[in-house]
């Protein structure tokens, strides 16, 4: 054998010891290197994109599966969260205004899965903008019927005089067309939504509504804070309920803590609910269409104990109890104070309400885009001053 051949069988030995062993340590020189994805540029294929169906410009794809927090070692820890968003199939826009917004302050550096839940099937078109939207990694669910309808055992005669009642007070929300619909919201996210087979691998939440905005960049993630701080529920904006909406609600609230004094937590927040020690209730409550929380205290004895006694009552349709209030005191009954967090941080903005950081610091440090003049924080409708005052002891 002549010395030139000796050498390039050396030179080849080389070269393939030296595939074997960077395929060995090196995930994506041995994909790249594959004989199937080699194969693919010829055929013209890319596995890295989604599948689309020729015979639909709309609505046929298959997603690619939701990664979990476990299977992403590669990238920033994650707690095991989602966001949740309710949407109507007519949402479409704002529903990807506030995802867009979400995306861009924050989750495009974390991927946290999306879950949409609807009382009816998601349209093909929705799924498929949103599952672009959000990088395929959504869920969507259809809610049990049980879990949405006004019960059967509802006295239909005594709530339709309920809604009229309301209607002639000029109470908001009270007996507008879809006012059915719109308590069967409340009584969903209640007491039946952290129960949906989607959320039921999932501990914490973020909850997001169509058409909010988010005015800065989330520097830290909540879900991690939460959890490192012995947290159970964050808000970010405080407000009174309308009185009418809720008459009898406090009275039911009192007759629970009479019966069930083992879920009252030492340190609870009842002096934020009430300035006369629990004889009535101020109104206050946390706005729940931005919080974050543990679903575990939802799914606990003392939430379970409570909503059962409370729905028994009717109140989500005799009255128009809302889940924000149902969910406020509840936390701070069976919570100590030190549990609830108010996320300064977070610019957020629901309607015409807005949160604003106050801190020059962070609202520089988040480039937040809103104006720290037009806070809702100390309007004269927030309990966010007698939050204040109540956790300073004051």
């Amino acid at each position: 054998m002549s010395r030139l051949a000796r050498y390039a069988i050396l030179i080849l030995a080389v070269l393939v010891g030296v595939h074997y062993t960077l395929s060995f340590i090196h995930d994506e020189y041995r994909q790249a290197t594959a004989f199937s994805n080699i194969a693919s540029k010829f055929r013209g294929g890319d596995d890295d994109f989604p599948y689309y169906d020729d015979e639909s410009t709309s609505s046929s794809y298959t997603p690619r599966p939701n990664p979990s927090p476990e299977s992403q070692s590669s990238g920033p820890r994650l707690a095991n969260a989602t966001f949740v968003m309710l949407a109507r199939n007519s949402d479409l826009d704002g529903a990807m205004r506030a995802i867009r917004a979400i995306e861009d302050r924050f989750n495009t550096r974390h991927g946290y899965p999306y879950v949409f839940l609807n009382d009816v099937e998601f349209s093909s078109e929705f799924k498929r903008r949103m599952s672009v939207l959000t990088g395929f990694n959504a869920a969507f669910g259809v809610i049990p019927s049980d879990h949405w309808n006004q019960p059967d055992w509802i006295d239909e005669n005594k709530a339709t005089e309920a809604r009229k009642s309301l209607v002639a007070a000029k109470v908001k929300y009270g007996g507008a067309a879809d006012s059915v619909s719109y308590r069967n919201m409340c009584r969903f996210n209640s007491g039946f939504f952290f129960k949906h087979p989607l959320m039921q691998k999932y501990r914490w939440y973020w909850r997001i509504e169509p058409n909010v905005q988010f005015h800065c960049n989330i520097l830290n993630d909540p879900f991690l804070f939460m959890e490192e701080n012995n947290k159970v529920y964050g808000f970010t904006i405080t407000v009174y309920e309308i009185a009418a909406s809720i008459r009898s609600l406090w009275g039911h609230v009192t007759d629970f803590i009479s019966q069930h004094p083992e879920h009252i937590a030492e340190d609870n927040s009842m002096g934020f609910l009430s300035g006369n020690r629990g004889k009535t209730y101020n109104t206050c409550h946390f706005w729940s269409n931005f919080e974050i929380a543990d679903m575990d205290f939802w799914r606990g004895p003392a939430y379970t104990d409570f909503f059962e006694h409370l729905d028994k009552i009717g109140g989500f349709y005799y009255e128009r109890w809302g889940d924000a209030p149902i969910h406020s005191i509840a936390v701070s009954l069976f919570l100590r104070k030190d549990q609830i967090h108010f996320f300064e941080e977070i610019g957020y903005q629901h309607d015409d309400w807005s949160h604003c950081p106050l801190s020059e610091d962070i609202w520089v440090k988040g480039r937040c885009s809103c104006d720290q003049k037009h806070s809702f924080d100390y309007d004269g409708s927030s309990c966010k001053r007698r939050w204040d005052r109540f956790m300073n002891g004051s």
